[in-house]
């Protein structure tokens, strides 16, 4: 029986997806490659265990080019920054290979957080590892790690693209939870956004 090449294709994409999903965390996992430096858009080299907040971590896998980052970007920058001065530290990671679209180099992502006003750290994810050690799928995901090291919540932003019609603020209410010591209301959501371009291993 002959495969056409379309179906090949198809298969060689449900598996990288699988691949990506296969070591997904979970809740109250740590996160993994915590240690490991990330070239920020000011030029500095910043871990996860860098920005770590007295009252958590936030870690947001994000990109310039994709609509839905473009659409979330706003109240990403608003949250975020929010959550600096509540003691939550915040990084924006940026997995993709730009040679998939150049509206995500890094001298992109610099113009992004100026845009936006990032008061936290956006770095580049060099080869896609620390996206895929997260099971990290789409830009924006969202995982959020509470004073402990302990993965809280993890998936949308909130359950609408359009911000006029956001009606149940997952990531704010999460947050929120967090800050008054108090059990997140709804722990996991589904991540909606496009698919991360992950870079060829190495």
């Amino acid at each position: 029986m002959k495969i056409g090449s379309s179906t090949v294709m198809t298969l060689a994409a449900l598996a990288l997806a699988a691949t990506a999903n296969a070591q997904a965390l979970k809740l109250g996992d740590t996160a993994p490659k915590a240690d490991l430096k990330m070239k920020g858009v000011d030029g500095k080299e910043v871990s996860i265990a860098d920005v770590k907040g007295t009252k958590g971590t936030l870690v947001i896998f994000t990109c310039n080019h994709c609509p839905f980052a473009k659409a979330w970007e706003t109240r990403i920058a608003e949250i975020g920054n929010a959550a600096v001065k509540e003691g939550v530290g915040v990084i924006a990671i940026n997995p993709n290979d730009p040679t998939e679209f150049a509206e995500d180099s890094y001298e992109q992502m610099q113009e992004h957080a100026k845009q936006r006003g990032f008061q936290f750290a956006y770095v580049v994810d060099s080869t896609s590892d620390v996206a895929r050690a997260f099971g990290a799928s789409r830009t924006p995901e969202i995982f959020l790690f509470d004073a402990n090291g302990k993965l809280a919540y993890h998936g949308a932003v909130d359950d609408s693209k359009d911000a006029k019609n956001v009606d149940k603020h997952y990531l704010q209410d999460a947050i929120a939870a967090l800050l008054a010591g108090k059990p997140i209301p709804v722990a996991e959501t589904k991540a909606v956004g496009c698919s991360i371009k992950f870079r060829a291993k190495a």
